[in-house]
């Protein structure tokens, strides 16, 4: 039985987080993407694999090797869900910050 794996549990692991710093700019094999760690590279490709699942990384073959990539409409997602909660702590640190100049004003 494979459950359909979750992004965010995804993105909780510090480093898939990394794989996915490392291909945002270029598409990498799992060997170049595995030679940035000092894991076991089965232990890399597990990473690989559960990001490959819930579709924050495409794989793209290339001859013989397989190349990963980001999945920008995925990450969009991600994105969307976070804005509303940067945007309410942007506006409490505005906020916050008015407070404070009045107060220094004051003074």
């Amino acid at each position: 039985m494979n459950l359909r794996r979750d992004a965010f549990q995804a993105i909780a692991d510090p480093t898939r987080r990394a794989i996915l710093l490392l291909v945002a700019s270029q598409s990498m094999t799992a060997g170049a993407i595995a030679s940035n760690f000092d894991t076991a590279r089965p232990t890399v490709s597990k990473h690989l694999q559960i990001l490959t699942e819930c579709e924050l990384l495409k794989q793209e073959q290339n001859g013989r090797e397989v190349y990963y990539h980001l999945n920008p409409g995925k990450m969009k997602e991600i994105a969307d869900f976070v804005e509303p909660f940067r945007k309410m702590w942007d506006d409490r640190f505005n906020a916050l910050e008015a407070v404070m100049k009045k107060y220094k004003s004051k003074k």
